[in-house]
């Protein structure tokens, strides 16, 4: 089937938009990739002996005679999370299977990894999206040393994924695999997991009683259940081509899971240059593969947080995207999964009613994929809708489910849950924000009330407690920005708008920070753009203007005079609560750098060539 007409407009627009940046790109790693042979054998023989010191005598003499391709391994490992827990025996799996390939494999070097669900709410989460740019620099670290003939990225969750990905593009010469850990088994229901938290929020259950349901969720080694933004990285690393067929949700622990491992460092084997076929991670990701991830996101409800991330991942290859590409690919991609907080079923529940075999063939079908794509497995997107199985001890593929298994979590292209992607752009005279509307119910998508301004999330938090709340308005939450204080999620308000709009009230939020990949049921217009401290109109807003949020017209805007709201003066904040405490002192470069939101809120500098699009 050929590819949709708008998929195929979009798609020509992000090449003609991103030509010269991307020729650049092209010939920088094409000048990386010009030398024959393996790379270790350009260095000098000290840099060599270095890189070999700590090796067995067989492994230096293999490395020496550099015939062999050598893997590095760039793991997000700690036992802190649980969805990174599984990687500390990995390098040991991956190492055995090179080994067996005929290749060698070394652990070039460690990122950070912090956990939103963590952070959430206390000040640590300032330095969470600034983190992903700390793991692309920690990711060019790792390979730096120039001995490599491929990359290994272990990473799962919110800016880790991204991050090892706009590091290894970096290095877009050699070939890369991503080797996720898959999530944990399903515990406590999301639905009563989000139950437990409103009735806490209204005071009606004790801290206990939270913290028991809280650890009934989350409660072994795995990635968190739900389809925030760290199962979303894990959705595109396949409609990306990235991951081996079928790897994202396997669950931790079980010999598939070890053998997609063994098997991700044996296929990277065969496409170094030194193995049967090249296939550098630079070609893998272009302006298809950008679109395709789009799709993917829409497809799926996946985290808003990617219309940061992937904004950014493009750059970093050359590639430039910006919402409105978002926005019209939402307009035809329809949504075929329910998934908490877009649905009750978790990625477990996903996985097993034909996962991504299924929604990948179902796309493909349906022309809203670019199929001819370069991929890790080869030429072609139709090698991801297989799904994997073990013969014996060896990984093999096998065609995805034909059908759906469960109809209330996953469906096919022709008989979606809606007919468009849930996500929509919203513009007007507070400037440009994004908008997650899969999980908001239609009558609750168009809210006119007045705001009420708040400048952080506990102060909505102790005007609930206080019963100040209890009528309909729209919460503004500003300073709330990159450039103001990293641009923390704030899904600590989640539970208590909703109780709000349960008890009938219409309530929406509007801010220049995020809300996380588990956007639910109350409307929220996030990411708005330019944030308070750039000189947004946001800072404008004065409690008791009439705000209107219409996610089906696409509509942001305070109803006041247009010459009152000319004569306004912006809002200033103090912000010196942000700059101490935590790390955050060695951050103030990355807030003071911060390219806005559209532009991938990228510390490297603005990813967009020319200003800020206006329509």
């Amino acid at each position: 089937m050929s590819v949709h007409p708008v998929l195929d407009r979009v798609t020509a627009r992000i090449r003609a938009r991103s030509a010269a940046s991307r020729a650049s790109y092209l010939a920088r790693i094409d000048a990386a990739a010009s030398r024959a042979g393996a790379a270790r054998a350009q260095v000098s023989c000290a840099n060599q002996a270095h890189a070999y010191a700590a090796f067995a005598p067989n492994e230096k003499l293999v490395l020496r005679e550099a015939r062999l391709p050598n893997l590095a391994i760039v793991s997000a490992y700690n036992d802190m999370l649980s969805a990174h827990q599984p990687f500390e025996r990995m390098p040991a799996l991956i190492k055995e299977a090179a080994r067996s390939a005929g290749a060698i494999a070394q652990f070039a070097g460690g990122v950070p990894a912090m956990c939103d669900g963590i952070t959430q709410g206390d000040a640590g989460m300032e330095l969470s999206l600034f983190s992903r740019d700390v793991i692309a620099m920690a990711t060019a670290v790792a390979l730096s040393h120039n001995v490599f003939d491929g990359a290994l990225c272990l990473g799962v969750c919110d800016k880790i994924v991204p991050g090892l990905l706009i590091g290894a593009l970096q290095f877009g010469h050699l070939p890369t695999i991503f080797v996720p850990a898959g999530p944990m088994t399903s515990g406590l229901a999301n639905d009563d997991k989000a139950r437990v938290r409103q009735l806490f929020a209204q005071g009606l259950a004790s801290r206990e009683e939270l913290l028991e349901a809280e650890m009934a969720a989350y409660h072994g080694a795995g990635t968190c259940t739900f389809y925030g933004t760290a199962n979303s990285n894990q959705m595109l690393m396949e409609v990306m081509g990235l991951h081996l067929p079928g790897t994202a949700f396997i669950n931790p622990g079980n010999t598939l899971r070890d053998g997609l491992t063994k098997a991700a460092a044996q296929r990277l084997a065969a496409i170094t240059r030194l193995g049967k076929e090249y296939i550098p991670l630079g070609r893998v990701v272009d302006e298809r593969t950008i679109a395709n991830a789009i799709v993917g996101l829409l497809a799926t409800g996946g985290s808003t947080n990617h219309t940061i991330h992937l904004v950014a991942i493009a750059a970093a290859a050359g590639i430039h995207i910006d919402w409105n590409d978002f926005d019209e690919l939402s307009g035809v991609v329809p949504l075929l999964t329910r998934i908490y907080p877009n649905g009750s079923a978790d990625v477990n529940h996903f996985h097993a009613a034909g996962g991504m075999g299924f929604l990948i063939r179902e796309l493909l079908a349906a022309g809203l994929l670019h199929p001819d794509v370069m991929t890790v497995m080869g030429e072609g997107l139709a090698h991801y809708t297989l799904e994997p199985w073990l013969d014996g001890e060896r990984v093999a593929w096998r065609p995805a489910t034909p059908t759906s298994l469960d109809s209330t979590v996953l469906r096919p292209a022709a008989e979606p849950f809606s007919a468009d992607g849930g996500l929509k752009l919203l513009k007007g005279s507070l400037g440009r924000a994004v908008i997650k509307v899969s999980a908001v119910k239609p009558a609750h998508r168009v809210v006119e009330a007045p705001a009420i301004v708040f400048d952080h999330q506990d102060d909505v938090i102790g005007a609930f407690k206080r019963g100040e709340l209890a009528r309909d308005f729209v919460a503004v939450v500003r300073f709330q920005g990159p450039r103001a204080n990293g641009m923390p999620e704030l899904h600590k308000l989640t539970p208590t708008l909703a109780v709000l709009q349960d008890q009938g009230h219409r309530v929406a939020l509007v801010t220049d920070g995020r809300m996380s990949g588990a956007s639910g049921k109350v409307p929220a217009a996030i990411h708005v753009t330019p944030e308070c401290v750039a000189g947004g109109t946001l800072g404008r807003v004065r409690s008791g203007d009439i705000i209107r949020l219409d996610a089906e017209a696409g509509v942001l805007e305070a109803l006041v005079d247009a010459d009152e709201w000319a004569r306004r003066e912006p809002a200033t904040a103090d912000l010196g609560a942000n700059q101490h405490g935590v790390g955050r002192e060695l951050f103030v470069n990355a807030r003071a750098n911060a390219a806005g939101a559209e532009q991938g809120a990228s510390t490297f500098g603005s990813t967009l060539p020319g200003p800020l699009p206006t329509n």
